[in-house]
C-alpha cells in the first residue's frame, strides 16, 4: 500500500521495464535489489545510470521535447575542440597523429574497421607472409608484465607476448586493404609484411600489397622471436647490410613510401635505420618490442609456458615499460637522420607520452598496449588531450604548468598545507605528539575560516586567452632535440642541490636512507622530531626527489657555493 499505485509481479517486486527502469507509473523508476534485476553492484550502479536518462526522457516529453532512447553526454564545447592535430607524413594526410601498430588490435580486418570508426587515423595491419611462410600460434602467448609490481588494469606497465605475425593469408590481407581503402578512403592503411632474404619474395609481397591499395609498407625487420629462427624478422633487422639491401628490393619494386620496422635488440639503431635510409626507405617505426623473459616463479618455471613440458622462450616486452628505451631510439635518429621520417611506438600509453615522442622526432605514434589495457575508444582521450597541450602552449599566463598539470601547491598527503610555522611559529612533525599537536592547530585553525575558501581556485575572468597562434604538429616536432646530446656537452660548473620543503614532508625518512646507503650520506635525520635536513655534503645526484612520496616537498634548487668533489685520497698525495 505504500508504493501504490505501482503494480507488483508474483514476487513482489515492482514491475519495471529492464530497458528504461520505468514501472507502471511513467514518473516512478526502480532499480537494484528493489527491482529484482541486479545481481551485483555493477549491475546496481547500471540500473541508476539507465533510470537517470529515462528519467531526464520523461521530464523533458512533459515540455514536448524529444529525447533519443539512446543516452548519451551532452558535448560542450570549447576553443580546445577547434585546435587543430591534423598531420602529413611522406605526403599522406593524416587527421590525427593517432594509429594501431602491428600486433593485436589490427588481428583482423573488422578490428580495424571499428578502430575507424571509433577515430584512429590509420592503422598498420597484422604482418603477413607470403603462403610459404604461415606460421601456427603456441599459447598460452601474451601475459601481463611484472614491471609495475602485482597491478591490473589502466596500470599495468608492460606485457610480454611469444605471438608471431599473422595466421592469416597475404589473399586475405590484400582483400581486406582493398575494402578498408574503399570504406575509409580518408583513412590511412599500411600494410606490414615480412619475408626471408629473398628478393623475389619482397618483391611479389611488396607488390601484391601495393595493388591492393595500401598507402604505404611496413617491412616487419624487427620480430624478436620465433620468426628470427626462421631467417626473418630480427634475423634481418640486426644486420645493416641485409636492411639496406631489402629495402632496395622494395624501393625498386614499389612506389607507395615504405617504412622499415627498427628493433631495439641492436648495438645501434641509428646505423639501422641510416642503412634503411640508404636503401631507398621514406622513414622507419622505431621500435618493436624489446626481447625479454618475463619471470619465473617458485617451481623454476616462467610464464608464459608451453605444454605438460612447461616450455618458454624469450618474447617481446611492450608497454610504457620500453618507453625510454623508445624515446631514445626516436631522438637518437632524429638528430642523425634530420628530415628522415619516424613512426613511433613503445610505451604510447597518454597525450602525454605522445607529445613526448613527437617531442623527440616522431611524425606519428602507433598504440598496441595501452588498448590491451582498455579498447579502441582511448583515441578519444589521446585526442582531446592533444588539443588540450598544445592549445596550453599558447596561453602565456600558464607557462609554469607542465602540459595539464597546474604548478604544486604546497601540501601533505594530497591536502593544501596551512600555514604551521605562522600559526606556532615551529615545525610540527607528523607522527605522535607532535602529530597530535598538529592536528589541533589545524583544526583550530579550520574553525576559524570558511573551508569553501580554503579549496576555492583562483578565479580569472575573463578567462586566459592564448597569445599566439595555437601551433600544429608539425610546429612541435623534435622541440626536444637542441637539449638532447651528447655527455661532454654537459655543463658540470651548473651543479644543483636539495631542497627540503619541512612543512610537506611526512617524516617518513626515505629521503635518508636512500642518501645514506645508495647515496652520498648529505642527509641528516634528527632523532627526536624525524626531520630531515640537507647538508654542505649534498652532490646534487637527486635520488631523494625520485624516493620522495610527497610530489615536489623536495626540489632541485642551484648550488649557490663551488662544487668540490670528494676524491678520497686528496690528489697528487698518492
Amino acid at each position: 500500500a505504500a508504493m501504490a499505485p505501482v503494480e507488483f509481479d508474483e514476487w513482489g517486486l515492482p514491475r519495471v521495464d529492464s530497458t528504461t527502469m520505468q514501472t507502471s507509473e511513467a514518473w516512478i523508476f526502480c532499480g537494484g535489489d528493489l527491482a529484482g534485476l541486479a545481481q551485483t553492484t555493477v549491475e546496481s550502479v547500471n540500473d541508476g545510470k539507465q533510470a537517470s536518462w529515462f528519467m531526464h526522457k520523461h521530464l523533458q516529453s512533459l515540455h514536448g521535447l524529444f529525447v533519443p532512447n539512446e543516452p548519451r553526454l551532452p558535448n560542450f564545447f570549447t576553443p580546445v575542440d577547434s585546435v587543430d592535430i591534423r598531420c602529413d607524413m611522406v605526403g599522406l594526410q593524416f587527421d590525427n597523429p593517432f594509429g594501431l601498430a602491428s600486433a593485436t588490435p589490427t588481428t583482423a580486418s573488422p578490428m580495424i574497421r571499428r578502430a575507424f570508426e571509433t577515430g584512429w587515423s590509420f592503422a598498420v595491419t597484422k604482418t603477413y607472409s607470403l603462403e610459404k611462410d604461415l606460421v601456427t600460434n603456441v599459447s598460452p602467448r601474451i601475459v601481463r608484465g611484472t614491471t609495475s609490481g602485482h597491478v591490473f588494469g589502466p596500470g599495468q606497465g608492460a606485457f610480454l607476448n611469444i605471438e608471431l605475425i599473422s595466421e592469416k593469408t597475404a589473399a586475405y590481407w590484400c582483400r581486406s586493404i582493398t575494402e578498408l581503402k574503399a570504406d575509409f578512403p580518408k583513412k590511412i592503411v599500411i600494410a606490414s609484411i615480412m619475408c626471408g632474404y629473398d628478393e623475389k619474395d619482397w618483391t611479389e609481397l611488396a607488390q601484391m600489397s601495393e595493388k591492393a591499395g595500401a598507402d604505404a609498407l611496413e617491412l616487419n625487420l624487427s620480430c624478436p622471436h620465433g620468426m628470427g629462427e626462421r631467417g626473418m624478422g630480427l634475423a634481418c633487422g640486426q644486420d645493416v647490410e641485409l636492411v639496406r639491401n631489402i629495402c632496395k628490393w622494395v624501393r625498386a619494386a614499389v612506389k607507395i613510401p615504405f617504412f622499415a620496422k627498427l628493433t631495439p635488440n641492436v648495438t645501434s639503431i641509428v646505423d639501422i635505420a641510416r642503412a634503411a635510409k640508404e636503401g631507398g626507405a621514406d622513414g622507419v617505426t622505431a621500435t618493436n618490442t624489446v626481447s625479454g623473459l618475463m619471470g619465473v616463479n617458485a617451481g623454476g618455471i616462467a610464464w608464459p609456458n608451453v605444454g605438460k613440458e612447461h616450455k618458454t622462450t624469450y618474447g617481446g616486452v611492450s608497454g610504457n615499460a620500453i618507453r625510454p628505451i623508445a624515446l631514445r631510439a626516436v631522438s637518437a635518429i632524429a638528430r642523425a637522420l634530420p628530415g628522415f621520417f619516424i613512426m613511433a611506438t613503445g610505451g604510447i600509453d597518454s597525450a602525454d607520452a605522445a607529445l613526448q615522442f613527437l617531442y623527440c622526432g616522431a611524425s606519428v605514434v602507433q598504440v598496441c598496449s595501452a588498448i590491451h589495457n582498455q579498447d579502441y575508444t582511448l583515441v578519444e582521450d589521446y585526442c582531446m588531450g592533444l588539443k588540450a597541450l598544445l592549445y596550453l602552449r599558447s596561453v602565456r599566463e600558464l607557462g609554469d604548468w607542465d602540459g595539464q598539470s597546474m604548478p604544486t601547491v604546497r601540501h601533505q598527503k594530497g591536502k593544501k598545507v596551512p600555514p604551521l610555522n605562522d600559526l606556532v611559529g615551529k615545525h610540527l612533525p607528523s607522527f605522535g605528539p607532535y602529530f597530535a599537536e598538529r592536528e589541533k592547530v589545524i583544526a583550530n585553525y579550520k574553525a576559524k575560516i570558511n573551508p569553501a575558501d580554503e579549496f576555492e581556485p583562483e578565479k580569472h575572468r575573463p578567462a586566459y586567452q592564448p597569445a599566439k597562434p595555437i601551433e600544429k604538429i608539425k610546429d612541435v616536432l623534435g622541440l626536444a632535440l637542441p637539449h638532447i646530446g651528447a655527455y661532454g656537452d654537459l655543463d658540470n660548473t651548473q651543479q644543483a642541490v636539495a631542497l627540503i620543503d619541512e612543512e610537506m614532508c611526512i617524516n617518513c625518512g626515505k629521503c635518508y636512507m636512500t642518501c645514506n646507503d645508495s647515496g652520498y650520506q648529505a642527509i641528516t635525520f634528527d632523532s627526536e622530531r624525524h626531520l630531515p635536513r640537507v647538508t654542505d655534503d649534498c652532490t646534487g645526484c637527486t635520488l631523494c626527489v625520485s624516493v620522495c612520496p610527497i610530489i615536489d616537498c623536495i626540489k632541485m634548487v642551484p648550488r649557490t657555493t663551488p662544487y668540490e668533489p670528494r676524491r678520497g685520497i686528496p690528489l697528487g698525495a698518492a
